[in-house]
């Protein structure tokens, strides 16, 4: 696999392959995975300066966090059987916590934000009641409510409790009609996979790639939940590029510039061939 990657990675730079039509193809997840990172961003950093500056810890019902606009918002909701706003954390695209905007003012829902609010509840309590869902020690599961282009979906993410350590897999999609009823659960990948930060992986490739491969149920893609995953820890796990190989394409995640190239298998196999002659 090292190998390989090194001659993708010289014939990427010299242009043979472009943009061709998997490529493309797979923007859509992209796009659904930055998504997903800018509301985890937004949690992440919500959550601290929330709790520096709301003293009621007992009022807290929960938080959720999206997108509008240009802005990532980590909101926060009491316990009431009607819960309200009661926290807005607000952030451009810098994430810096010193320009966030903190508003403590409480409020009503939107109806955006209620639905939101709404889908979420149903994928923790479905987290809570079936067996599909798995819990990991030292792990915690993290919900995503996403409403674009008027699909409503939750993705459940596994986030690590230990630093130094980037966990793929155990995450899952539930999807919503108009009206907030679940009308599918699946899970993304099939196990769970944890990538510990230094030295050489068990595949013997160098401390700046992973790689992990996907099976026919997961798909031919990158999911979104993996974008999501690569552009949080990525760069802290210092990784240059993480690759999913699947049995169709070799989907080449660039972890310094956050952009996808996928490549067909059969051009994998032309590159092996050429060589070997």
């Amino acid at each position: 696999m090292n190998k390989t990657l090194t001659i993708i990675l010289t014939l990427l730079n010299s242009g043979v392959f472009g943009q061709g039509n998997p490529t493309e193809e797979a923007q859509p997840l992209v796009a659904e995975g930055k998504l997903l990172y800018k509301s985890e961003m937004a949690s992440w950093y919500g959550t601290d300066l929330f709790l520096e500056n709301y003293k009621n810890r007992e009022n807290i019902g929960g938080y959720f966090s999206y997108s509008e606009n240009d802005l990532s918002k980590c909101i926060f909701f009491s316990k009431s059987a009607s819960p309200k706003v009661i926290g807005t954390i607000s952030f451009d695209s810098t994430y810096n916590v010193k320009t966030a905007k903190i508003d403590l003012i409480e409020r009503e829902l939107t109806p955006n934000e209620n639905d939101l609010f709404v889908i979420r509840q149903i994928a923790l309590s479905a987290a809570n009641s079936d067996t599909l869902f798995k819990r990991y020690k030292n792990t915690n599961l993290n919900f995503i409510p996403l409403i674009s282009e008027n699909e409503k979906k939750v993705y459940i993410l596994t986030g690590p409790q230990q630093n130094g350590v980037v966990i793929i897999g155990n995450d899952y999609l539930l999807t919503f009609d108009k009206d907030n009823k679940l009308t599918q659960k699946k899970q993304l990948h099939q196990n769970i996979i944890p990538f510990y930060f230094g030295g050489e992986n068990e595949e013997g490739m160098p401390a700046d790639q992973a790689w992990h491969s996907h099976s026919p149920e997961t798909g031919d893609f990158i999911t979104p939940t993996d974008i999501c995953t690569l552009m949080l820890y990525g760069k802290l796990a210092k990784w240059k590029t993480h690759s999913v190989v699947s049995k169709k394409y070799l989907n080449l995640w660039d972890c310094e510039n956050e952009q996808l190239t996928v490549i067909p298998m059969d051009a994998i196999d032309k590159i092996y061939k050429d060589q070997e002659n």
